[in-house]
């Protein structure tokens, strides 16, 4: 999995440095911040609507569209995709207190 968040991310910073017309990730990157913030907040409702209506394929698709947005928006700003998986390595090896993780979601 990593093999293929790796190469997505690659290109997508590789978009970045060497614009190429036509090209939506582009497209993104020249709109800005607040273009590619909305893309992010459209993928992620439409990810939620899609699981709540239980429809796999169609959630699988809205994931996919929501992690490639997110790409975009970590490149924009100057966030490697490792440090992103250093993270989520770290809580995999935390082992859970529910009363302390319910807190965590109140405060953030």
């Amino acid at each position: 999995m990593n093999d293929t968040m790796q190469k997505l991310y690659s290109v997508v910073l590789d978009r970045k440095a060497n614009p190429q017309e036509g090209s939506y990730t582009c497209y993104l990157f020249d709109k800005g911040l607040d273009k590619i913030l909305k893309k992010v907040g459209e993928e992620c409702a439409e990810t939620i609507i899609a699981a709540k209506n239980g429809v796999k394929e169609e959630t699988v698709g809205e994931i996919s569209d929501l992690i490639y947005h997110l790409m975009v928006m970590m490149a924009q700003q100057g966030i490697p995709l490792d440090d992103v998986m250093a993270e989520l390595e770290r809580r995999s090896l935390k082992i859970g207190n529910l009363k302390i993780m319910k807190q965590v979601d109140r405060e953030t």
